[in-house]
């Protein structure tokens, strides 16, 4: 390396310009060494042979497989694109989180109290809320409070899966901008492929569970929640879930940086089902909006990418990410959680293999449309950021309360059943504060407890719990 190459820094001379000479001189040097087999791509040659059918300037193998702009990155720049790219996040899951707690909250007061109870259960129910969730225009983060709601207000596991399943994926917003960038059929296909994966998954979720477990939920999902309002059950169904989705905004930012376009596009060189499955590792763990997903496919399959591939990244990217995985983990369990990968897995991936196969339509891929992020999009970020900000600090003076208080024999502990929601938690809260000889309460919903500081026996405190309207477990 001579001084033209690289030379020792100056006020002049950046920390950018020492990277693009250092890589420079890196691929001056590859060009002098005889050519060797290496790997790349799932596939072994020559190095010469993979840089002719690439077109690409000779380079070592970290270069030319399309980790440059890694290579190229200053230090410490890695974080500032990781916060950068979670705001992006944000202000695309923001509009859509916030849209699917409002859609929540229209159906809990606007429908009779039993309505998801008599309309979303059984396998018929099951098909009603996929039939439903189709066309509404609500992204994977979105749909997340919408199906808490539907459980919360009666409806079967099995419906609230099926519907959380079939509803991200298309829409009638993504459906139009789908048929504009890669071609009716294959709209068609992925619509339908939805529906019949939401339907899958109801139907398997809904197996799971005996008459037993449907009468203990129904039981707990009728429990009082007359004076439940529109804004408070908005932010019922997004507490429960506001650190999983914390979770996953950053880890999907995380991955967009550390993995770069052209790591992607090499993928046009795999076999379609191993480009598939890759397209799958990817579109999992991240944040995709079905809109704004469309786009990006358009790109990769404008590069070459299998349409099969671009079909799983646009069924499995909006159906699921790190934030939908927990969510469902926490509200409906392990088994349920399984059931719902295993329909997004195999769902998406056969399905893709089937229009491969036996489709004779291959995706437009053209490129005309850019998805910004208009003023609604930042006062939704913003909105859902003070809202999050007020849950980290209600969580931690909850936790101080908890520390704090003392144990002795003059703390109850009352195991209570039929508590759903926070409107639940401030009723009863405020119900045992105004017992007489009642010091301090502390009600709680995970677990599903309320504990008392005074001088006034058990059973007193149970019969103000059983007056309010709840059981003790």
């Amino acid at each position: 390396m001579n001084e033209d190459e690289f030379r020792p820094f100056d006020n002049d001379y950046t920390i950018q310009q020492a990277s693009e000479a250092l890589i420079t001189s890196l691929e001056a040097r590859a060009e002098q060494v005889p050519p060797r087999t290496w790997s790349c791509s799932w596939r072994t040659r020559r190095r010469s042979e993979f840089t002719r059918a690439h077109q690409r300037k000779p380079g070592p193998p970290w270069v030319t497989c399309g980790f440059r702009g890694i290579a190229q990155r200053r230090p410490g720049t890695h974080i500032v694109g990781v916060l950068d790219a979670v705001w992006q996040v944000w202000l695309q899951l923001a509009p859509w989180l916030l849209l699917g707690a409002a859609a929540a909250g229209l159906l809990h007061v606007l429908l009779p109290r039993d309505f998801a109870r008599r309309q979303f259960r059984g396998l018929g129910g099951v098909a009603k809320a996929v039939a439903l969730g189709v066309p509404l225009p609500l992204c994977s983060c979105g749909v997340i409070p919408a199906a808490l709601g539907l459980k919360k207000d009666g409806a079967s596991d099995g419906a609230a899966v099926g519907f959380l399943i079939s509803t991200p994926q298309t829409g009638v917003d993504s459906v139009l901008v789908s048929a504009s960038f890669l071609g009716w059929p294959f709209t068609i296909f992925k619509a339908l492929s939805a529906l019949v994966m939401g339907l899958v998954g109801g139907a398997a979720t809904e197996a799971l569970h005996s008459d037993a477990d449907g009468v203990a939920r129904l039981e707990e999902a009728t429990a009082p929640q007359s004076t439940v309002g529109f804004f408070e059950h908005m932010v019922d169904v997004i507490r429960p879930i506001w650190k999983w989705i914390v979770f996953g905004v950053v880890a999907s930012a995380a991955i967009t940086v550390w993995i770069p376009p052209g790591a992607i596009a090499g993928w046009s060189e795999l076999h379609p089902a191993l480009a598939g499955l890759a397209a799958l590792g990817i579109a999992l763990p991240l944040y995709v909006c079905a809109t704004a997903s469309v786009p990006i496919a358009a790109a990769l399959i404008a590069q070459g990418l299998p349409t099969g591939a671009a079909l799983v990244f646009l069924m499995a990217g909006p159906a699921t990410n790190i934030a939908t995985i927990g969510a469902v983990k926490r509200a409906f369990g392990g088994r349920v959680l399984a059931v719902y990968l295993g329909t997004v897995v195999f769902g998406s991936v056969g399905l893709a293999y089937l229009y491969d196969t036996f489709i004779p339509f291959e995706a437009l891929g053209t490129l005309t449309h850019e998805h910004g992020h208009p003023w609604w999009a930042w006062a939704s970020a913003l909105v859902l950021a003070g809202l999050f900000i007020f849950f980290v600090f209600d969580d931690l003076r909850s936790a101080w309360l908890r520390r704090t208080s003392p144990v002795g024999h003059d703390v109850v502990i009352l195991e209570v059943e039929g508590l759903t929601c926070n409107n639940c938690v401030r009723k009863l809260d405020r119900a045992l504060r105004e017992t007489d000889g009642v010091t301090s309460v502390m009600v709680t919903l995970d677990p599903s407890q309320a504990t008392v500081e005074g001088s006034v026996r058990s059973a007193d405190l149970e019969a103000v719990v059983r007056a309010t309207g709840y059981a003790m477990k």
